[in-house]
């Protein structure tokens, strides 16, 4: 409807709010206040992640962009009773710092949930060796400085990086996309609101993001 009764770059701004909603449910439900009985399917994966991981003596990093995420993890880590660390925007600059260090000690919580563009940069943590990313980021990048994290000097072990990409969704059609359209995807992290019309969101690309 955007698209028949607007301009292509006020429809393209309605088109990527739907976007983000489409990419909300991928993660769960509950993210767009609708609650579930049983956990979402990524989170079910994490569950049992968490207990694994920690009974082999690993140490994770998960990142996502969403904070309700962020909640949903911090959930299941306490029904599993694993210990785990958190950091997000809201976090104070100090308060960062000792939860690095914490998570960096030898007897440290083995799991550190992270906002994607809190983590990103400026960050030594080389005591994970394994690395989760809850959804999917339009630039790959920014998905890359998050996992180097875990890859700088001091890492003694190999790093291993897991992608979770809900099939047959939203999230696998912005994978292609993203491959096809590199130019449009620079513009939307540069400029989030569609201010470039040259390369803003078109009709043809949102169809194709929802076609099945």
């Amino acid at each position: 409807e955007a698209f028949d009764d607007r301009t292509e770059q006020q429809a393209g701004i309605v088109a990527l709010a739907a976007i983000l909603r489409l990419r909300q449910v991928c993660v769960s439900p509950e993210l767009m206040n609708k609650p579930l009985k049983e956990l979402a399917p990524k989170f079910a994966y994490m569950a049992d992640k968490l207990v694994e991981l920690e009974s082999e003596g690993h140490a994770a990093l998960v990142f996502t962009q969403f904070r309700g995420a962020l909640d949903e993890l911090e959930k299941v880590a306490k029904q599993a009773g694993v210990r785990y660390l958190r950091m997000d925007g809201r976090t104070p600059m100090p308060k960062r710092k000792q939860l690095v260090a914490d998570f960096q000690s030898e007897d440290g919580p083995s799991f550190f949930f992270i906002s994607l563009k809190t983590g990103g940069v400026g960050l030594n943590l080389t005591r994970a060796n394994y690395v989760f990313h809850i959804d999917p980021w339009w630039n790959p990048s920014v998905e890359n400085q998050a996992s180097d994290r875990a890859h700088r000097i001091g890492q003694k072990r190999s790093v291993f990086v897991q992608r979770l990409i809900m099939k047959h969704t939203i999230e696998e059609r912005m994978l292609v996309l993203k491959a096809r359209k590199a130019a449009l995807f620079r513009q939307l992290v540069e400029s989030p609101q569609g201010q470039s019309s040259r390369d803003s969101l078109t009709r043809d690309d949102f169809e194709f993001l929802i076609s099945g």
